[in-house]
């Protein structure tokens, strides 16, 4: 009898495994990765400040990662995000440096714009079905023509101070420290990691009383205990610093409502129907016009508030800026397991995806590989994560 319980425990365990296969690859893939560069930088890429440099140049991709998201599973792909970000961060620079405006009104005017871009393009691709490709192409052209003539060919800057911080800011200090450590942080950091074990355990009861089949409980507290111990170490890490940076928690905070809006919400459903099979959305009575505008409106925001963060991390605006965001963007979303067939892709799989190519970004930098050679491993790294998606369909 303890044999044959033995043998279904396995089996059980065996069969998740193999039917989330996709989502926990890629965590193994960001493990691995992350190994491998710790031990060919001899330490280099954890420590505390190498750590923090990480978050702060790979914010902004994280960030359009969670609209692009929106936008892949619809079915539909956006190339004109970098040169909208780049776009917003010149008309930042000018607002701010050239014009006076306080930086709260310029921030608040640079997202609507950020928003309208987005209707601007969403409004072709829903309502005119205009292939989403040659729309976002001819606004990567366009928005990197009105940076250049924004600026007049010249970099602008620098930023007032209190718009730098929305980048290069840290939280502040609430308990004293002793000047190696900052408690603040590292007290945020375990409310977050107790908050996500609370909310994992939580849904997983929901699911058992509702009868839907969950992950093998062994797993279960496994992959819990390995979730708290990492984010207490990472938080340790670059509390050890200068605390948690400011874009860290705007990351934070976004990610926890991305991920509440996809999982937890009608709209969210409903974006997957869309992507899955519109017709069939359609006929059951979902606008799917109107969720497809929703998406590109959406991107257009995240865009726009990354544009302001690279802007504010750089302290100036260049005719430049922006220049291939899009490209690591759309690869952060594929390698994290977002179908280029539309209706499949998490949250947490585009973050993955953007620390992936983040991590390998500044790896390859610190081992001193030119960025013609980086370039290619990472074309190739995107064309293996299609090639397995594409097997994964055809099965």
């Amino acid at each position: 009898m303890s044999d044959n319980t033995a043998a279904l425990t396995e089996s059980k365990h065996s069969g998740f495994l193999k039917n989330n296969l996709r989502e926990y690859g890629m965590l193994l893939s960001l493990f691995a990765i992350m190994l491998f560069f710790q031990f060919m930088t001899d330490g280099t890429l954890l420590r505390p400040l190498n750590l923090t440099n990480l978050v702060l140049q790979n914010s902004y991709i994280v960030i359009m990662a969670l609209g692009m998201l929106m936008v892949i599973v619809t079915g539909h792909i956006d190339l004109s995000v970098g040169s909208v970000a780049g776009f917003i961060g010149a008309l930042a620079a000018v607002m701010m440096v050239n014009w006076d405006v306080p930086f709260v009104i310029a921030v608040i005017l640079c997202l609507v714009a950020g928003g309208l871009i987005g209707a601007a393009q969403g409004f072709w691709v829903a309502y005119f079905k205009i292939p989403s490709f040659i729309v976002t192409l001819a606004g990567m052209l366009v928005f990197k023509g009105l940076s250049l003539a924004l600026l007049g060919g010249q970099s602008v800057g620098p930023f007032p101070t209190t718009f730098q911080k929305l980048s290069s800011g840290f939280i502040p200090e609430l308990f004293p420290g002793g000047g190696t450590l900052y408690p603040t942080s590292l007290l945020c950091g375990g409310v977050i990691a107790l908050l996500l074990v609370w909310f994992s355990v939580k849904g997983r009861r929901r699911q058992v009383s509702h009868g839907i089949e969950t992950e093998p409980h062994g797993f279960f507290v496994f992959k819990n205990v390995v979730l708290f111990g990492v984010i207490l170490y990472a938080t340790f890490l670059i509390a050890s610093h200068r605390g948690l940076p400011n874009v860290l928690v705007i990351m934070g905070i976004l990610i926890a409502a991305y991920a509440f809006l996809t999982s937890r919400t009608t709209l969210g459903r409903q974006i997957y129907a869309v992507g899955g099979n519109e017709r069939a959305a359609k006929l059951s009575g979902i606008r799917t016009e109107r969720l497809t505008f929703f998406t590109f409106v959406n991107m257009g925001v995240l865009a726009a508030l990354a544009g302001l963060i690279f802007a504010a991390r750089l302290n100036t605006a260049t005719p430049k800026a922006g220049l291939g965001f899009e490209l690591d963007v759309i690869a952060a979303c594929f390698i994290g397991g977002a179908s280029a067939y539309g209706g499949v892709g998490k949250v947490t799989g585009a973050v993955i995806g953007a620390l992936i190519m983040g991590v390998m970004n500044n790896g390859m930098s610190i081992l001193g590989i030119g960025i013609d050679y980086q370039q290619v491993i990472k074309g190739l790294v995107l064309l293996g994560a299609v090639c397995i998606d594409v097997y994964n369909q055809r099965r």
